[in-house]
């Protein structure tokens, strides 16, 4: 347990790369003169890198190991954070976020390597729950601490803090994990990338978890990177108020993974996601209709919280479909399925700044969409029906 609560440690360090600045987002865009747009591709640019940086790092760590893939990729990102701290316009600035997601990739595909090297089946669900909880929690803290950094420093200082959590990363790798991938299954995972690739992507339904992965994350960081302008300069709440009502949005990600991990107990994987992306359709579509209404900040928030809590089940059933037939190849289908999900989350979430934050209309049309097609997906590629019970 305390092996899975570290590995869980490590995967939180993408998501803190990524949430622990957005309280600044008003006060960066002020400071460097850029608009609401400029300001939201500081997070598609980060998103993107920790995409890239997945596609190396998996087949990677199939071919030579776990631990070392994951130093390497952490000491990037503690170097990249130190850039960014010090970067003094926008094109720096985004550079150096490219960089710290391309470093920020070790621990979470690594760490779910990790995870399927040492369990399979019911033991994968659970194990991958207890990680993901761990991992869950990293979304609540970090605005959090995200507005309590910016009481006693400059945005800057967010980043000079990110560099200090890399450093306590690689002295947790280099403590206490073990290296969960033999010699002799490094060899037998396929002798090179390409093959690797071939395997995992020849499989139907782990291409439907990947588009429909693709577009759960899509829509949730579009709600990420909205946020910040719709509570603070929408709404009127100042950063420790957003950093608190942030906070309570997450618990609806870790309430989801802990009430999926025991659902997936009775019902298959695929039929839960089926219940999820239907919630999350009707919740996002209320939205819509509560802000056309008028009904204010929370004809939005409530709703809001019921679509999180419904794509906190999605991600334990999306890591285990993708993952459950895949053990020889469990570095290259982790990164294929980060890479993918968080790709297609960059690309997408901008598109609620293209559109304009003057309402919780634009924000939630967009996570809307992103459902829609989770379920046109969900029904033609994986097809529910198709999928075998878990052994």
């Amino acid at each position: 347990m305390i092996y899975i609560a570290t590995l869980g440690a490590l995967t939180a360090l993408g998501p803190f790369t990524i949430d622990l600045y957005l309280p600044a987002f008003p006060a960066l865009q002020s400071d460097l003169g850029i608009s609401e747009a400029a300001t939201q591709l500081t997070l598609t640019g980060t998103i993107v890198g920790f995409a890239a940086g997945q596609l190396v790092v998996g087949p990677l760590s199939d071919k030579i190991g776990r631990r070392v893939p994951l130093i390497l990729a952490t000491s990037l990102h503690v170097a990249a954070s130190i850039g960014a701290a010090s970067a003094d316009d926008i094109t720096a600035l985004m550079i150096f976020r490219v960089l710290q997601g391309v470093g920020a990739a070790g621990g979470g595909v690594v760490a779910m390597a990790m995870v399927r090297d040492l369990f399979s089946g019911h033991a994968l669900v659970r194990n991958l729950s207890y990680m993901a909880l761990v991992n869950g929690m990293a979304p609540i803290f970090a605005p959090v601490i995200g507005s309590q950094l910016l009481l006693v420093t400059a945005w800057p200082g967010i980043f000079w803090f990110l560099a200090g959590y890399g450093v306590l990363v690689i002295i947790a790798v280099s403590v206490f994990i073990i290296e969960t991938l033999p010699a002799e299954r490094r060899k037998s995972s396929g002798s090179t990338a390409l093959q690797r690739y071939r395997a995992v992507l020849s499989d139907r339904v782990f291409i439907g978890v990947l588009l429909v992965g693709g577009m759960n994350f899509s829509g949730l960081f579009s709600y990420l990177s909205a946020s910040p302008f719709l509570f603070q300069d929408l709404y009127g709440l100042n950063e420790q108020q957003y950093g608190l009502l942030f906070a309570v949005n997450s618990l609806g990600v870790v309430g989801g993974l802990q009430i999926s991990s025991r659902v997936l107990r009775r019902i298959g994987p695929q039929w839960v996601m089926a219940y999820a992306t239907a919630v999350m359709l009707a919740m996002s579509t209320l939205i819509i209709v509560f802000d056309q209404l008028g009904f204010g900040i929370l004809g939005t928030a409530i709703p809001l919280w019921f679509y999180i809590l419904a794509a906190g089940f999605m991600f334990p059933c999306v890591q285990v479909l993708a993952l459950i037939n895949h053990g020889a190849q469990a570095g290259t289908a982790a990164s294929l399925l980060g890479a993918v999900t968080f790709g297609l989350a960059g690309v997408v979430s901008p598109l609620v700044g293209v559109l304009g934050i003057r309402s919780a209309t634009p924000m939630a049309a967009v996570m809307a969409g992103c459902v829609a097609l989770a379920v046109v997906f969900l029904w033609t590629v994986i097809r529910p029906k198709s999928v075998p019970p878990l052994q």
